[in-house]
């Protein structure tokens, strides 16, 4: 076969385990790529030391891949760099990944690498898969002045590190299904949010998991010997069932719902017990933006400032004007974003309309740790949260002058994400604190964080107001048709540093509580209002 014809590299079946000859083929393939076979050249010629050309480096992949392809692991480890370490791992490929059988199709050289296309066939006591994917290969020149393929372990697979083996075998942790809260099975792939934290729960969880019997699948090996990721499942195994705190309408209703705007993120709780009901990312890999966040939640934390507020007498009807703009004694001036001003305005209008200067003017009537202390003692943020999954908690640093005026309003040095947003919502339409969660306590077997909550005075005014603003204040809009009795809601809008500011909406129908962010989405009414209305409606 001429060397440049092999660029179309038709696999066979495996050779069986390297034997005696395969080692000749081994070390007389070794020699001729180390520098001693150089040094015994005729005298005179002189060992290329140029970078390959693109015929070299064509030639070389293309015989390293047909060698590999055929089962040769001698001699295509003999082709690479590092002779020892590929023989090991192209060993492996056949003994421990238990692929029988690979094809592979090279596409263009980009310089010195090539990518390439898998095609393998895995077999294992008697269940053959189907497995593809693309990895590179590199080409170098060699200390032989051959052209050699620069060996990692990336060549194997591209998530393969050094130290880590491609495995095949009855998975090392069962199967599990995992149930809503009507015992209706979650397809990951119907609900794609939902994988990253079904694999949390199956690491963390697995073993309390009765019956069930394993799949076969391909795993990557990390060097302790622990399955760092699974690649492909040959059979699926039998799976047990695992309870969640989720619901399978709610969270289809979030997963359309994200798709109305990139870069947002959506969180649904049941107020009466923080079980987390829906939880959806757009994208939904990546960044988990709806539990992992750590950004400002603009006027939706005037939910816990309002709290902090009425705790200290303020009530809904009491005078409180709006200004176009207005400074705290010896602090920076605030302007309003939502409406200009109103000199009659009352604090239920001032939350409504989301007043920021409003809200600035009362600043006289906390101190540097009020925020602080309401978010520890009635809110519950402050305290570790044991979510089942990875939550970041929310913060509420104190504060005093600028520094706690900004917090007043949802800017400053807060940090929160939609799921704390949507604690918050929970507990002011219950009076209640129930740490948010996602499965039931007893499989978390450790302690949740526990708050007081708020007084049922405190509660009723509360509720009062975020009802006012989804009636005919800055929600009204987004919670067109979500306006009973048992419904309230607060927009926010937080400064970035971007473009627009981040836009968030908090909301809750009876028992349901939601909140949504949208990056750099602007008015949260416009942007992540739609969001939280849609998941309600589905509630």
């Amino acid at each position: 076969m001429q060397r440049g014809a092999k660029l179309g590299i038709v696999g066979g079946v495996f050779a069986g385990i390297l034997g005696i000859a395969g080692y000749g083929v081994y070390n007389v393939l070794d020699g001729l790529n180390s520098d001693t076979a150089s040094a015994s050249s005729p005298a005179g010629s002189a060992k290329n030391t140029s970078p390959p050309g693109a015929k070299e480096i064509t030639d070389t992949a293309a015989d390293f891949l047909a060698a590999w392809s055929s089962g040769d692991t001698a001699k295509a480890a003999g082709l690479t760099d590092s002779v020892q370490t590929a023989t090991g791992a192209l060993t492996a490929y056949k003994d421990k990944a238990h692929v029988s059988a690979v094809k592979f199709t090279p596409g263009t050289a980009v310089g010195t690498k090539v990518p390439f296309n898998a095609a393998a066939t895995l077999t294992f006591e008697g269940k053959t898969s189907p497995w593809t994917y693309d990895s590179t290969l590199t080409v170098i020149r060699g200390t032989s002045g051959k052209p050699v393929v620069q060996w990692k372990a990336a060549v194997l697979h591209p998530k393969l590190t050094n130290g880590a083996t491609l495995e095949t075998g009855p998975a090392k942790k069962p199967s599990l299904d995992f149930t809503d809260r009507n015992d209706k099975v979650l397809d990951p792939v119907k609900y794609p949010s939902l994988g990253r934290f079904f694999t949390q729960l199956r690491d963390k969880y697995a073993t309390k998991a009765a019956g069930g019997t394993p799949g076969i699948e391909t795993w990557i090996a990390g060097a302790d010997g622990s399955v760092t990721e699974t690649l492909h499942v040959i059979t699926k195994g039998a799976g047990s069932k695992f309870p969640t705190t989720l619901d399978a309408d709610i969270q289809a209703a979030a997963e359309k719902a994200v798709l109305q705007r990139s870069g947002s993120a959506v969180t649904a709780l049941d107020s009466r017990t923080g079980g987390i009901l829906a939880v959806a990312n757009n994208p939904a890999t990546g960044q988990n933006l709806a539990f992992g966040a750590q950004i400002a939640p603009g006027s939706t934390f005037k939910v816990l400032t309002a709290a902090a507020l009425l705790q200290k007498g303020i009530k809904p009807g009491d005078p409180v004007p709006c200004a176009q703009q207005y400074a705290a004694p010896h602090g920076k001036p605030y302007t309003n974003v939502e409406k200009s001003s109103n000199p009659q305005a009352d604090f239920r209008w001032d939350f409504a309309n989301s007043c920021n200067t409003g809200f600035v003017r009362l600043s006289g009537k906390i101190g540097p740790d009020t925020l602080n202390s309401v978010a520890d003692n009635s809110f519950g943020i402050g305290p570790t949260w044991n979510c089942g999954v990875q939550c970041v908690e929310g913060k509420v640093p104190v504060g005093s002058g600028d520094d706690m005026t900004a917090e007043m309003i949802g800017q400053g040095q807060l940090q929160m994400n939609p799921l704390i947003v949507a604690s918050i919502a929970a507990t002011a339409s219950t009076g209640s604190f129930h740490q948010p969660r996602m499965v039931p306590l007893d499989v978390i077997g450790a302690p949740v964080a526990k708050a007081g909550g708020l007084s049922s005075s405190v509660t009723n005014d509360l509720r009062s107001m975020m009802h006012t603003t989804a009636v005919s204040g800055t929600a009204a809009e987004a919670m067109s048709g979500l306006n009973g009795s048992g419904c309230g809601a607060k927009t926010g809008s937080a400064e970035a540093g971007a473009t627009q500011p981040n836009g968030w909406f908090l909301g809750y129908c009876d028992n349901v509580a939601v909140a949504s962010v949208v990056l750099n989405g602007g008015h949260g009414g416009d942007s992540a209002g739609p969001i939280v209305a849609a998941v309600l409606k589905a509630s």
